[in-house]
């Protein structure tokens, strides 16, 4: 087994990324990154909860530790050509969990 450049998790479990599409969004993914003939060093895997919910469907791509929200399949394209060949994240899509307000 060969060590992937990018490892890209999609959650499809948990309360609500199931509901959000978070299948389709995987297979899209996925379908892409073979489509650019890039199996071999992307791994795209289906995750578990992530623990956000109501922000998914949720993908989270490594070595970046870069998280995505709110992906749709529409989106999958430009995550694949800008970020994992391109090497620049989606800023439109990333997720920053929000921090509770100082008292």
């Amino acid at each position: 087994m060969s060590i992937y450049e990018k490892h890209v998790f999609v959650c499809v479990a948990g309360k609500t990324c199931p509901t959000q599409g978070s299948e389709a969004v995987w297979q899209a993914l996925r379908d892409e990154v073979k489509a650019c003939g890039r199996l071999e060093s992307i791994r795209v895997n289906k995750a578990g909860c992530l623990a956000q919910c109501g922000n998914g469907p949720m993908v989270v791509v490594y070595p970046e530790q870069v998280w995505y929200g709110h992906v749709t399949v529409e989106d999958t394209a430009a995550i694949v050509h800008e970020h994992l060949l391109g090497g620049q994240p989606v800023e439109r899509l990333r997720y920053v969990k929000a921090r509770p307000a100082a008292s």
